[in-house]
């Protein structure tokens, strides 16, 4: 497991995170009494974030993400200055960022995702099916609806919902798009949405986050579905964390407070950005809640 987030990574909670970045090079966590101690060992004047700098809706360089708003939310609450390292989610991303100390945050980890030291987490979200609204889908909730049979339906190649699609016979028919991409000249995302709307394809599964993002901005009405009725392994809803480096208890125990003090902040921020939420039952969270 690792970090999740946007189309520049590999996703699937096979080897690494789903929607999001396989964290390829890992470093091992501290251990024993000495670990307890690296928390005060760092200077905290300043809201040290690693982030990517074209993975919308997540982050970018603008500051246009809903991880740059819940960054500044934080660095508000800490009362510091925010202070950016940008470096792409790719291979060595951990290593480049958390593990050379470049940072202290790292926005939207897999809940268990290692390297890092997980906080508590901030969201909940699921894959999610993308149809046309009011259109001859509407009120499938599950792979496994035979309205389903025969249709095309768009997949981020080497995601988790391939596991589902072929496990109920739809991946004969499926439209792979890619993984991995360079977000500054490509948007997978975005041209599957596009096919959704041209009839290319009659529906489309992607991360809740970018899903609800891009299909809001869409030039026609579109339904976003969680799947949160698929049976079986890979999973298909996440709890999201910050990451941290392992070791560092008191700077958990800071966030894991922001956390909960912020969380209808927080809330209220990735609602606006179309972050379908769900609460432990995997009912939709809705604004005001």
């Amino acid at each position: 497991m690792g970090r999740l987030g946007g189309m520049t990574r590999p996703a699937g909670p096979r080897a690494a995170a789903f929607a999001g970045l396989v964290v390829a090079a890992l470093l091992p966590a501290a251990t024993g009494p000495a670990s307890a101690q690296v928390s005060d060992l760092v200077d905290r004047s300043t809201l040290r974030v690693c982030a990517d700098p074209a993975n919308m809706p997540f982050t970018d360089e603008k500051g246009d993400g809903f991880e740059n708003r819940i960054a500044d939310l934080l660095a508000k609450k800490l009362n510091v200055p925010l202070d950016y390292t940008w470096f792409p989610q790719a291979t060595g991303f951990y290593r480049m960022t958390l593990g050379s100390k470049r940072c202290d945050i790292v926005m939207g980890y897999v809940a268990g995702g290692d390297p890092v030291l997980n906080t508590n987490p901030y969201y909940k979200s699921a894959w999610v099916l993308i149809s046309r609204k009011d259109g001859p889908l509407d009120g499938v909730e599950s792979l496994a609806d035979p309205r389903l049979k025969g249709l095309h339906i768009g997949i981020v190649a080497g995601s988790p919902p391939g596991d589902h699609l072929q496990r109920n016979g739809l991946m004969g028919f499926a439209r792979p798009y890619a993984l991995m991409v360079d977000r500054r000249y490509e948007s997978p995302a975005e041209q599957m949405i596009a096919d959704i709307n041209a009839g290319t394809i009659d529906a489309g599964i992607l991360w809740g986050p970018i899903g609800g993002y891009y299909a809001r901005r869409s030039e026609s009405p579109l339904s976003v579905v969680p799947l949160t009725k698929e049976r079986g392994d890979p999973q298909m809803t996440y709890r999201i964390t910050f990451g941290i480096r392992p070791g560092e208890l008191n700077w958990k125990h800071q966030l894991n407070e922001f956390i909960a003090s912020e969380q209808p902040e927080i809330n209220r921020i990735l609602l606006d950005f179309g972050v379908p939420l769900l609460d432990e039952r995997n009912q939709p969270i809705e604004a005001g809640k």
